[in-house]
Parts: structure tokens; C-alpha cells; sequence
């Protein structure tokens, strides 16, 4: 290489030795002090301070031109810093490069915005984003990029040391329109058809266990044409995990020890195993979200018996309705909301199909030193209502209570939602404080296996159709699927969920009934969709289960980032938009030909 060494090997052990060194990268400052210039060299690893004397006047006047950001090679000799010099901030602090001679390899324009964090995170990222390889030459990016290249590492040591073998699977897939909303590609050696790029490998994974691969993983690259967010690509990649011969138990083992590596490897933490696990049904009555971050309090309680004869008739209709519950938490110490944050609460509520957002607020009177309630709705309580709401909810001075009275699952939304937004407005006051370090990790369990869709008028599968039924219920099937559980699990951490998997339906007159008779899908339309599956189930497919966890979203929590776009080389904007490479752009009139594709929506080149 051009390289004898990287910008942070050198010691005061080279200087000693009087080593003679090359160093190549880019030029992170220059200053003149006293006609001796310095030029702090960066690359990948880190810095070095480069030193210009006047006595080599030539490469002395070249120094006196570099420019920001600029490519240059230099080789030296290693020397002590003198004492009043030293940079303890600095790994190479203690040591200098005197430079003997300087090769530019390339120079640097005007930079379209500066490169120190402190003053690129005030740039608009569009701006970031469309100059992305110099956003990412920051020395922080570049430590995300290697955050996430040592996890990904971690995670396939910790597999391979398990047996596992790495398989990659198709990306072109079938159209199988039952989940996200897919990237059709037009074949042209079959006119008039299409792949759809894989959402995830589910189908083939399960193909590997019936070619009794047993133990298969992949860093899968997968693709879903769905509104963008904060942790949501078009693209992204996923941790994806298939085994034979196992049980629920094997799964929670195989990911607590492979996440527990990971976190001890690049962040040097110890996390404890087993994790918690908890059921769907009590992460939802307690926390609203079937992702809890349990790092904080805030329970949801349960009030609907103590309303069912209230003089509150709000409350006494819902209390008393077939779905409906009565529920509040208490976010203490939060009573000083403002007027502004409690309308934001509201606003939260209403888009959650609530009416409004009923609230107490417990505050001292200052005339006269005691603890009042005060809140529009409490005229109609009685005072055994009251005493209720403050042992439960152990009400105190500061305190605030928010209340839903709605169908169950509306009634988890809106108290779910409203809590985090609680939480965040007692972290801004200072009054919840979460450590940095605190990592949650919890099984979430026992989901439904079906949930019923108001619109379509049929149940959905709650994961995914290939997922295996508790094998007490399989009788409900027919009868009763809304209580059928699945054999499903979340992995969550402080609210996030990580991935999700299930134990897998082998059988093949099991998957066919959930396809065609709780599913209500056609057969005609299963077969086309699903023939394959159900006739490789027949020739001898192994018990099976998997998982796939998010390999932006597991990045993003180890290097304490809000957005997967921060941990993505190359992320596309909210509208889909790679504004570095332009794309999507339109294609030529002879391409679309060939394809035998027409477009209607607007011009094409």
C-alpha cells in the first residue's frame, strides 16, 4: 500500500526509534505558528499531526497551498511532541510526523458544507444526503459504518459457531400481494410477467429446511414499497434465522446469546440472560404497544368495573359496551404541563380515534397548602371513585391522570401512545431520567394467531400465514380463531422491536386449512400462490421455526441513533429519493419497449 502506517498507530515507541513512516489521507486542518506549518492527517483510524519546516522550503511552500479536505501523501520522521504540546485528547498526541517529502494526490474544492459534526448536524440532510460520501467521510459516520460492519461480524461468528450456514436466496420472487406492498420487476425473457423483489427470504428459508439444511442464516437484503420513517427503508437488510428440530425454547437461547455477543463486542456491556418475556395480552393491558419500553413506569391501570355504575356517562356507556374499557395511567410529577403540551396530547388522542382526553390534575393550592383535583369531569365522580383512582394509581401532589375510555385495542393505542409522549415530556423537565447504558430486552409471547380486519371482513394472520398455532388450539381453527394463539415472538429493546419469528406450520393439510378456511383465500389463488409450499410440506418437511431481526434497527440502538438512515451507507429520503445517484429517473423509450411496459404517468426520455 501507499501506507507504511494508519493516522493512529504511531507511538512515543516509533519516535524512540527515530522511524522513518508514510502516511496518506486527508488533510483535516492546517495552521502556521510562527512560520512552521502543522497539518493534522486524517484517515479511517484517526489523526496525526504531520509538521512542515521551514528548512525543506519546497514542500514547505507546497503545505503553505493544502486546502481543507485535500488527498496528499507524506513521509517522515517520527518524533516526541515537545511537553507543553501534548494532545491527551488525541491517541497519537504525544508523537509528530516531520515531514520530509509531500505528494498531493488530489485537491479539494470549496466544500458545499463543513465536515465537524458540531456545525454538518445543522445542515439539511437533503443537503447531506445529496453530497453523502462527504457526510460519511465524518470521522462519527465512519464510526458508525464500522459499528455496524463489527455487529454484522459478531452476529455471523455467533451463528457459524452454532452450525449454522450462511445461504443466500433470491431476491426476484413471486407476487404473493398478502403483506407489505412489493417492487414488481418486469421479466423480459416472459413478456407480460413479473418478479416481485423478496420482502424477506420467508418461503425459501422454509425450502431450506425441507432440503435439510437445518441450520441456515443470511444478512438478507429485503425490499417493501411502503411510506418511509425514521425506521423504515425501502431497503433494508435482516438478520434472517432458520432451524429444524426445535421448540420456542431453543429460538429464545439461540438470539439471547447471539445479541448478548454482540453487545459485549462492540460496546464492551455484559447484557443478562434469560430475558424477561411477557405475554401479548399483558404488554398491551399494561403498557398499550406489544413493544414495551419497560425502562420507565407509567402503567396502564384498569378501571372499567368501578365506572360500570358511574354517574359519568361517558364512562358508564363504555364500561358497560361489549369491547369497551375504562383505563388511565398517572404520569407523575408532570401537573406543570403546559396548555400547549396538553393540547399536543389531545391532538395524539384524536388521530387514535379518540373524542378527547379526559384529565386530573393534583396540584397544592397555594392559598391554602393542600392537594386539589382538578379536572372538568370531576364533578360527576363519587368520592368511592376517587379514593379508587388514588390507591390505585397512588395519586399524588404534581401528579397528572389520563384517561381512555374506548374499545380494548383503541383504549391500549391511545394510553400507549400517550405515555411515551408523557415520558418524554418528564425527560425534557428533567423528572424521568433513563441511562444512556440501560439495555431492556424483553420476549414478547403468545400472540394471537389471527386478528380480524373490520375492512376486508375476514381474519389476517397477525404475523404471517406460515405460522404454526399452540397445538391446544389447533381445534378452535374452525370455530373460534380469534382465540387461537400463535406460537410467534417479538425480541424487543427499550420499546423496539427488534424481529419477530415464529415456529413454522410443517404440515400440509394444517397450512391449507389456514389458507383456504380461516384465511379465506381462494384455492384457486392459494395454489397459484402457495401449490409449491404445500407440496414440498409433503415430501417429509422437518418441524421447523425461524426469525429475522432488523439488522438497521439493531445498528441504530447500539450506536444510540433516532433514524436507520444514520447507519445506512447510502439511505434513501422519505420520498424514496437517492439524491446522490438521482434516482428513480426515467428510463429510455427502448428499454420500456423491451420490457413491453407503456407508461402513462409522464414522459419518458
Amino acid at each position: 500500500m501507499l501506507r507504511t502506517h494508519t493516522c493512529n498507530a504511531l507511538t512515543v515507541g516509533d519516535a524512540d526509534n527515530h522511524a522513518k513512516v508514510t502516511l496518506v489521507g486527508w488533510v483535516d486542518t492546517v495552521r502556521d505558528l510562527g512560520g512552521v506549518r502543522f497539518v493534522d492527517l486524517r484517515d479511517r483510524e484517526g489523526i496525526t499531526q504531520i509538521v512542515f519546516n521551514p528548512e525543506r522550503a519546497e514542500i514547505h511552500a507546497a503545505a503553505h497551498h493544502l486546502k481543507d479536505e485535500s488527498v496528499i501523501q507524506v513521509t517522515g520522521t517520527v518524533v516526541r511532541r515537545d511537553a507543553d504540546t501534548i494532545n491527551p485528547k488525541m491517541s497519537t498526541g504525544e508523537i509528530e510526523v516531520v515531514a520530509e517529502t509531500l505528494t498531493v494526490h488530489n485537491v479539494c474544492q470549496t466544500l458545499p458544507f463543513p465536515l465537524e459534526d458540531a456545525k454538518a448536524d445543522k445542515v439539511s440532510e437533503d443537503l447531506r444526503l445529496e453530497f453523502r460520501y462527504l457526510d460519511l467521510r465524518r470521522p462519527r459516520n465512519l464510526g458508525l459504518v464500522k459499528t455496524r460492519a463489527l455487529a454484522a461480524q459478531t452476529i455471523r461468528r455467533s451463528l457459524e459457531d452454532e452450525g449454522f450456514l450462511e445461504v443466500e436466496t433470491p431476491m426476484l420472487f413471486k407476487s404473493t400481494p398478502e403483506g407489505a406492498r412489493e417492487f414488481l420487476v418486469p421479466s423480459r425473457l416472459n413478456p407480460g410477467t413479473f418478479y416481485a423483489l423478496s420482502q424477506s427470504p420467508q418461503q425459501y428459508k422454509q425450502m431450506l429446511m425441507v432440503a435439510g439444511v437445518e441450520k441456515y442464516y443470511q444478512l438478507a437484503r429485503c425490499f417493501r414499497d411502503e411510506d418511509l420513517r425514521a425506521d423504515r427503508q425501502l431497503e433494508f437488510t435482516q438478520v434472517d434465522i432458520e432451524m429444524s428440530f426445535i421448540e420456542r425454547e431453543d429460538m429464545y437461547a439461540l438470539i439471547e446469546k447471539m445479541l448478548a455477543a454482540v453487545w459485549k463486542k462492540v460496546l464492551g456491556i455484559d447484557i443478562p440472560t434469560p430475558f424477561p418475556r411477557m405475554s401479548f395480552q399483558e404488554a398491551m393491558d399494561r403498557y398499550g404497544v406489544d413493544k414495551p419500553d419497560t425502562r420507565f413506569g407509567i402503567e396502564i391501570a384498569d378501571f372499567t368495573d368501578l365506572f360500570k355504575s358511574s354517574a359519568f356517562k361517558v364512562f358508564n356507556t363504555v364500561a358497560n359496551s361489549k369491547d369497551g374499557v375504562v383505563r388511565a395511567i398517572n404520569a407523575k410529577g408532570l401537573a406543570d404541563i403546559t396548555q400547549g403540551e396538553l393540547t399536543n396530547l389531545e391532538t395524539v388522542a384524536k388521530t387514535l380515534g379518540a373524542k378527547g382526553l379526559a384529565f386530573i390534575k393534583s396540584e397544592k393550592n397555594p392559598a391554602t397548602g393542600e392537594v386539589e383535583w382538578k379536572s372538568p369531569i370531576l364533578k360527576f365522580f363519587s368520592d368511592a371513585e376517587k379514593a379508587a383512582l388514588k390507591e390505585k394509581l397512588n395519586i399524588e401532589d404534581g401528579d397528572i391522570v389520563f384517561f381512555a375510555a374506548a374499545p380494548w385495542t383503541q383504549a391500549c393505542a391511545i394510553l400507549g401512545r400517550i405515555r411515551l409522549e408523557a415520558a418524554a415530556y418528564l425527560k425534557q423537565r428533567g423528572k424521568l431520567s433513563i441511562p444512556a447504558d440501560k439495555y431492556n430486552f424483553l420476549w414478547v409471547i403468545e400472540f394471537p394467531l389471527m386478528l380480524w380486519d373490520e375492512d376486508e371482513k375476514r381474519f389476517l394472520s397477525a404475523h404471517h400465514p406460515f405460522t404454526a398455532p399452540v397445538a391446544e388450539d389447533v381445534p378452535l381453527l374452525d370455530t373460534q380463531p380469534e382465540k387461537v394463539r400463535g406460537q410467534h415472538y417479538d425480541i424487543v429493546l427499550n420499546g423496539v422491536e427488534l424481529g419477530g419469528g415464529s415456529i413454522r406450520i410443517h404440515n400440509p393439510d394444517v397450512q391449507k386449512n389456514i389458507f383456504e378456511n380461516v384465511l379465506k383465500i381462494p384455492a384457486d389463488i392459494v395454489q397459484s400462490r402457495f401449490g409449491y409450499m404445500l407440496k414440498a410440506f409433503s415430501y417429509g418437511a422437518p418441524p421447523h421455526g425461524g426469525i429475522a431481526l432488523g439488522l438497521d434497527r439493531l445498528v441504530a440502538m447500539l450506536a444510540n441513533r433516532a433514524s436507520i438512515r444514520d447507519i445506512i451507507a447510502f439511505p434513501k429520503t422519505q420520498k424514496g429519493q437517492d439524491l446522490m445517484a438521482e434516482s428513480p429517473a426515467p428510463v429510455t423509450a427502448k428499454q420500456l419497449k423491451d420490457l413491453h411496459i407503456t407508461v402513462t404517468a409522464e414522459e419518458v426520455v
